[in-house]
């Protein structure tokens, strides 16, 4: 299908939920709660969906948009990606179409005529376009099959990526009251949920909930040491060659490691705010299309992308919340073999975005939910426990050591900082107090490790009872102590925009000895390589189906390019390597191949059977 067109015409007449799922998708069986879900929708019934990224989210509405009748409404925020959507549908035989401001006026009236005719499987529309009067008197024409809210958490003002065309959405169930609803979203706690469900009038709708957990991901947290060089260790001796996202939070950053991996000969992009919509457009599609793009990105990139073979999530920058970070890491492993997300962080980390919330407009309580954010964030990246453990409680959910984590693989210690805490504390309370002076981190160690600094000088630090006491500790080790004093609320950034340091309410009961401070030992660096544990049977590919695995790869990237598309829309790995491992040799036994629904097997059936056989010519061209 060319790119310029919006929808393709393939009837799909209507069918049990099962028999969808295996003649159009291509799979077997349902996943988790997919059926109890699919069917509820069906039948009518409003629902509340949260589900991990790659748990089969976009399933649980597709599948009743084709079994009820009329057109399933896709409310999704992500234009820029709706033509992929669109792309990937169109290529299992599904009638599907957008409407956006990308189109021209004869593209959206071409597609108003076909929704009317009844001509659309799925309509995607970005909610300030369904908010529209013309769009709502559109489809009060035509015949509207259910109404699915896609990343539903972009409703809740607590959660991280609120937009507030969502808090609009409300009126649907006041104009049109007898079809139904789902929201749908990969990250929501206990108050995002609650959010989502009253401010789109679903308090009625039933809820369902699945495991947070991502088994084949494996967290890392790192204390933050050169961390370009650290990023450039982990692609060369992790990921060689494979798809990635590296996150920053500023633009500058953006551009700077994108340039510094380019320079290390690693295919990597930019992506952020400030570059033409052309640029990001063209780099998203690269990073989409082509094979082992990193894509270097401010979180202005990532939300729906349906990229399932992104080996690895970095961070360069401390996320601002356990949402947020959860969303982002959440985009690799879509396909379900190991992944990692791996993050950097340091005290600067903690300085920054601390002084970012004293700094952020709003009022006290807008303050007050940042810094909650924030504390969150931070006991994640500072507990000695499971971090898997620990990100799924903070959801709402319960578990064991995970096995595959840091801190699972190579524990950290828990040491008795009270003693140097005192100490730090101490070295503040004496400047503010005998001298009136504020200093941050660098200056304070300096202090306390006794060094002759032209700024010691000047000030006269050398005569402070505290000076030198610190020796006991590298100045690394102070570093360590001052980021989880700052984390644990014993010390805070004063809002003089400088990063200096003072001393909480808190800190009180540490500098009179009613409260002992617990601190993290940081472990040598983990030695993990590629042989990490694999959770996905799929990724297993014995070494003789090698060669016809690449052949396969080979061929897919071809159609690929032929048409436009990103490679996994024609096949997924996981199909490629069970046709690469099971060699089938008739149409029927392609049928059973995961991911190859009917449309596919029409499409590829006769290709693929003549690059199976050793013999043909178009295996000789894919070698």
């Amino acid at each position: 299908m060319s790119r310029g067109r919006a929808m393709v015409a393939i009837v799909i007449g209507s069918e049990t939920a099962g028999g969808i799922l295996h003649r159009v998708f291509g799979y077997d069986a349902f996943r988790g709660e997919q059926s109890e879900i699919i069917d509820h929708v069906i039948g009518g019934g409003d629902a509340v969906v949260l589900m991990p990224t790659g748990g089969g989210k976009s399933l649980c509405y597709q599948i009743p948009a084709l079994a009820r009748p009329g057109t399933g409404i896709v409310i999704s925020p992500l234009i820029a990606l709706m033509q992929d959507q669109v792309d990937s549908l169109a290529g299992i035989g599904v009638r599907a179409a957008f409407l956006n401001s990308t189109q021209s006026a004869e593209q959206r009236a071409q597609v108003e005529a076909a929704f009317l005719a009844g001509e659309l499987d799925l309509l995607y529309l970005a909610p300030e376009r369904l908010t529209m009067p013309s769009t709502a008197a559109l489809l009060d024409r035509g015949r509207i099959a259910l109404f699915a809210i896609d990343e539903a958490h972009c409703v809740s003002q607590w959660g991280h990526d609120f937009r507030p065309d969502y808090l609009a959405l409300s009126m649907l169930h006041e104009r049109w009251p007898q079809v139904p609803r789902i929201a749908l979203t990969a990250t929501a706690t206990k108050q995002t949920q609650e959010e989502i469900q009253q401010r789109l009038g679903l308090k009625q709708a039933k809820l369902f909930v699945s495991s947070f957990d991502r088994p084949n991901i494996q967290y890392r947290i790192a204390q933050k040491n050169q961390p370009l060089k650290q990023l450039l260790q982990l692609i060369r001796e992790e990921h060689p060659g494979q798809a990635g996202i590296v996150y920053c939070l500023s633009r500058a950053s953006v551009e700077k490691t994108a340039e510094f991996l380019v320079e290390e000969g690693i295919h990597a992009l930019p992506y952020h705010a400030g570059l033409s919509t052309p640029v990001r457009a063209a780099n998203q599609a690269r990073f989409l299309r082509e094979d082992g793009v990193v894509m270097v990105a401010t979180i202005a990139f990532g939300m729906g992308i349906d990229k399932p073979d992104v080996r690895f999530v970095a961070h360069l920058d401390l996320p601002k919340s356990v949402e947020g970070y959860y969303q982002e890491t959440g985009r690799a492993g879509r396909d379900g073999e190991a992944s990692t997300a791996w993050l950097a962080y340091g005290l600067q980390d903690v300085v920054q975005q601390r002084r970012m919330i004293d700094q952020s407009e709003g009022d006290a309580t807008h303050r007050r939910r940042l810094s909650l954010h924030l504390d969150a964030m931070l006991a994640l990246c500072e507990t000695v426990q499971c971090r898997r453990k620990q990100l799924l409680a903070y959801f709402g959910e319960t578990s064991g050591d995970c096995g595959n984590c840091d801190n699972c693989l190579n524990p950290a210690e828990s040491w008795d900082g009270t003693i140097p805490a005192q100490k730090l504390l101490s070295t503040i309370v004496r400047l503010e107090r005998e001298r009136n002076q504020h200093f941050g981190a660098g200056h304070l160690i300096d202090i306390l490790l006794g060094r002759q600094t032209p700024r010691i000088d000047q000030y006269s630090h050398d005569d402070l009872s505290t000076f030198g006491i610190g020796s006991e500790l590298s100045e690394a080790e102070w570093r360590g102590v001052v980021r989880q004093l700052l984390a644990q609320g014993l010390l805070a950034v004063r809002g003089d925009g400088y990063g200096t340091l003072v001393i909480t309410e808190s800190s009180n009961e540490v500098l009179k000895g009613t409260r002992r401070v617990h601190l993290r030992r940081e472990p040598e660096r983990i030695k993990t390589g590629k042989s990490r544990k694999v959770s996905s049977q799929s990724a297993v590919l014995p070494a003789s189906a090698e060669p016809l695995f690449e052949r396969l790869r080979n061929w897919r990237a071809d159609q690929a390019s032929r048409q436009n598309v990103p490679a996994y829309v024609v096949f997924h790995d996981t199909t490629l390597r069970e046709l690469a491992t099971r060699h089938p040799r008739t149409i029927d036994e392609l049928r059973d191949v995961t991911g190859i629904g009917e449309s596919k097997l029409e499409r590829y059936g006769a290709e693929l059977l003549e690059l199976l056989s050793d013999q043909s010519p178009a295996a000789a061209i894919f070698n």
